[in-house]
Order: structure tokens, then sequence, then C-alpha cells
């Protein structure tokens, strides 16, 4: 088991949440701390705190996409963990998602429950109990909507198959790593872990998440909700995604719908007066065009047989025009048959 937590200038944030993943309560596994080329003396901290850790630094700041991968050489075992700096673990956390595996042959990836690390009676924004994709490609989780997060009272706590999992805290099979590939570092950060699952689905494989497994997350990291250049990343790599994954047939009919549902985000920015996010929104349509050319040979043959996102509804007509702001609201009327939700 090898856990890889890749870092750049966050020192007190692995001061803060290091400690917790070196008291894991499981007989085998390895910490490779990904070290981004950082200035603060990270590296430095946890050769002297813990020793054990095996540390690997990077020449630049490789981001999260590529600082992973770089990464993954070094690992030893059989199931690689992607674990943020800002995750917080308890001691028994990774034997449910570890036994997971074990049972189900089939499962290449799998993320616990994410709360909030300052509100643990909250879930929290990147992951919460499990993700998926509307028609038009925006992600939604189990226990978040948007900007609304819900209070966890167990109703999520169903272990089951997800559209895509986290990868603020993602347990995934080396085997199948190797297979269909890892994370894109085209997208560098934000949607690489939405794209890695969806490829993973493509290749029969299954992607779940463990409630029985709990983690507290701090987020906001990386990039402030706020960011402009979050909004780029996410728009422009949601983009990116569909036309890799989609069927050629589909993104054509996908495409107009997702820049009608993306006109009217961009007129709602700019009502509330938030000029950069819409800049931010521009180029990343500039941007996805332009990069398209990458994706030509990776997007899905005709023969193949589709895996499309499972929601059928459009989640910004359900959130922002029919008030519905959580999991539990949305129509279960909307969700194809053919969407994950085994048990």
């Amino acid at each position: 088991m090898s856990i890889i937590i890749v870092s750049w200038n966050a020192r007190s944030l692995v001061e803060r949440c290091l400690p917790s993943v070196m008291a894991t309560d499981y007989s085998n596994f390895e910490v490779i701390f990904a070290d981004n080329a950082s200035s603060d003396g990270s590296a430095a901290w946890v050769a002297r705190e813990y020793p054990e850790v095996k540390i690997v630094r990077h020449p630049e700041n490789w981001l999260f996409c590529r600082g992973n991968n770089a990464a993954v050489p070094h690992a030893s075992g059989e199931y690689v963990v992607l674990l943020n700096n800002d995750v917080e673990v308890p001691p028994g956390w990774l034997r449910p998602l570890v036994d997971v595996m074990t049972r189900h042959n089939d499962v290449a990836a799998v993320q616990p429950k994410l709360l909030q690390y300052d509100d643990r009676s909250q879930f929290e924004y990147a992951g919460a109990a499990g993700g998926y994709l509307d028609r038009a490609g925006y992600p939604f989780t189990r226990g978040r909507l948007f900007d609304t997060m819900e209070r966890d009272r167990g109703q999520y706590d169903d272990a089951r198959d997800v559209f895509w999992a986290t990868g603020a805290a993602l347990l995934l099979r080396r085997s199948a790593l190797d297979e269909v590939g890892l994370l894109d570092e085209r997208f560098e950060m934000h949607m690489e872990e939405i794209d890695l699952c969806w490829r993973l689905w493509r290749h029969g494989y299954r992607v779940r998440v463990e409630p029985q497994s709990t983690v507290y997350h701090i987020g906001g990291a990386s990039l402030p909700q706020a960011s402009p250049r979050k909004t780029y990343y996410n728009f422009r790599n949601s983009l990116l995604m569909l036309y890799k994954n989609l069927p050629p047939s589909v993104w054509r009919t996908t495409l107009p719908l997702r820049m009608a549902c993306d006109t009217a985000a961009l007129g709602r920015v700019l009502a509330l007066g938030r000029p950069q996010e819409a800049r931010a929104m521009l180029r990343a349509y500039r941007d996805a065009f332009r990069m398209r050319r990458h994706y030509r040979a990776e997007r899905p043959d005709p023969a193949e047989q589709p895996v499309l996102p499972p929601y059928r509804g459009l989640v910004p007509v359900d959130y922002f025009l029919r008030g519905r702001e959580t999991f539990q609201d949305l129509p279960a009327s909307n969700f194809s048959p053919s969407a994950p939700t085994k048990t």
C-alpha cells in the first residue's frame, strides 16, 4: 500500500495533517511525499520528523496531476492512495477502502466519506459521499450541490457505485492504472479525477464510495473557491473531459446545451460583479477548443459501449430555478437506469 501526498509550500498543513497519516492503523503501508519544489522547508521537516517517509523532490511546481504521476513510479504497493496534504485521517480509515478492493476485483477506485475539518458534522465540498455528472457535464456529489453543503445525518452512509470519486482521498488499483493511464497532465489540476474515473468506467471497472471510512478535509489549500484561476481550470477541463469521453455523436448534441448553460453562468457572474471570473470562463473556452486536437485519438470508438453521465437532468436548472438544493431533492427518474447505483 502506497500513500502519495503532493505538496507545494504548505508546511503548516503538512505539520497539521501528516501525523495522522503516519498513525494509520494498517499493517503494511508506505508514505511518499512528493514535494513540488517548495521553498518553505516542507521536505526538510518531513525528513527530520518522519525519516521513514520516502521523499520525492520535483524540480518545479508540477501541480496536482504531474506531481502525482511522477511519484507513482516510486510506489511499491499494489494499491495507490492519492491523498491531499490538507486531509486528516483517523487511524482506521484505510482498512475499509482496502476491503472494498479485495472483495471486488472489478473496482478500480474507491473514496471515503469526506467531511469538513473545522465542522465535522458537515460534508466537504471536494468529494462529500461520491460524485455524479449531469448530461451537460456539471459535477455534483451526494452531500453537495454547487455551494450548498449538507449536514451529515447518515443519509449517505450506504456504500455504492458512483460515477466519480474525489482525488482528495482516492484509493486506486495499480493494475487498472497501468491499463487506462494516470492523471491527464494537460489538465494540470481540477477535474482530473473525474476524467480518470470516467476512463475507468469505459474500460469496464467500477468506482465506489465506502462511507465506513471517513476523513476530514480542510479544503481550498490549492485555490480558493472564488479564484478566477480555479474557474478557468474547472471550465476548461470540464469541456476537455466531455470531448475526450463522450461518443462524438453525443458530444455534438451536448456542446450546444453546455454552451447555453455556461452562457447563463457567464451572465450570472457578470451580474454579481465578478468580471475576472467571466474572463476566466471565456479563456477556458478558447483554450479548450485549442487543446481538443490532443485528444482526437482518445475519443470513444463508435463500436465501444458508451458510458454516459448518469444524471439525465440539468443540475443548474434543478438548483437555481427549481430550488433543489440537496442530492436527495433530485428526481430519481432523472437518473439513467444504467447509472452506477449498485450496492
